[in-house]
């Protein structure tokens, strides 16, 4: 993280990044050398303040509208839930993003359903897919929703307040083991997208699956991530948000910054600690605790964004 030592306003303003909450409080992320750390808890006031002067957008994944087994029966009463949060946050954020899963099985009603309640967010939100949205017959339904004006299966850019986000699909052709794949087409494209960029440029990139390889025996990576990341090893700040493995997951490789999303929905076991992953039963009482949703804020001059994940309840 930089920071101008010739700001007045003196070494508290150094401590965190301009960050964002819901109401009540959140914990803090903040990337500082390229190390993720807490800052623990936050107040509502004091990040509304401190918001001001940085884009601030948020993330929320795997919703799996349609879901009702044991381990959540009332998944749409969570994605509800955090909902709720997102409209009672102390300063409007700039958008919203989904990194898949919108739905369980690709049914029209599901989609109609998550329509519905996302809207009351009043946000724009710029969607991704995930496996669960492409399941219907003629694979159309996402796309003719969530997909006009992307190219191939849905993929695109746009900017934002000198960040360029980049919104990728991983959960065409899947290989072995259910690893991601972007394949030769999305690859040059974003070849194409990129070139002729101010290396300084924010890179933002977000997709369902993880890009990194998180546990391959499970499926928890892209098979040609490694070439898209080859592409942005360019650039001085490269954040890369997924979801798909239901709980928080941080690594950084030089300048970039991976970040895995909770479910708004369920958990899931951590890697290797359950015979395969899936939808995890924990107690009533403890649920919450392991969903929720992220606010992400990039301040202009620095390199890192500040991720806050804040779950449900807890």
């Amino acid at each position: 993280m930089s920071f101008d030592d010739h700001d007045a306003r003196g070494a508290s303003r150094r401590k965190v990044l301009e960050c964002m909450t819901w109401a009540g409080t959140g914990v803090l992320w903040t990337l500082s050398g390229g190390v993720p750390r807490s800052l623990g808890l936050v107040d509502a006031a004091r990040a509304a303040e401190q918001q001001a002067s940085g884009l601030t957008f948020l993330q929320i994944s795997d919703s799996p509208v349609g879901f009702d087994k044991p381990a959540n029966p009332d998944a749409i009463g969570t994605l509800e839930e955090a909902v709720n949060r997102i409209k009672a946050m102390p300063v409007k954020p700039a958008f919203m993003i989904h990194t898949g899963d919108i739905s369980h099985l690709s049914k029209a009603a599901e989609f109609d359903d998550a329509d519905r309640i996302i809207s009351q967010s009043r946000l724009d939100v710029h969607y991704v897919p995930g496996e669960h949205d492409f399941l219907d017959e003629e694979v159309k339904l996402y796309k003719e929703r969530y997909g006009k004006g992307t190219r191939g299966a849905g993929w695109y850019s746009f900017d934002a307040s000198g960040v360029h986000f980049i919104g990728l699909v991983n959960v065409v052709d899947l290989k072995a083991g259910g690893l991601g794949n972007l394949g030769a087409d999305q690859l040059e494209w974003l070849a194409q997208d990129l070139k002729g960029r101010s290396r300084s440029t924010p890179i933002v990139v977000f997709a369902h699956i993880p890009l990194w390889t998180v546990y391959p025996q499970w499926g928890w990576g892209t098979e040609d991530g490694g070439r898209a990341l080859e592409t942005l090893k360019e650039f001085g700040s490269v954040t890369v948000l997924n979801g798909h493995i239901h709980q928080v997951m941080q690594k950084v490789e030089g300048n970039v910054t991976f970040h895995t999303a909770r479910s708004t929905a369920f958990p899931q076991p951590a890697p290797g600690t359950a015979p395969s992953p899936g939808p995890m039963k924990v107690e009533d009482a403890k649920l919450r605790s392991l969903l929720g949703i992220a606010s992400i804020d990039f301040k202009p001059g620095a390199e890192r964004l500040a991720i806050i994940d804040t779950p449900l309840a807890g």
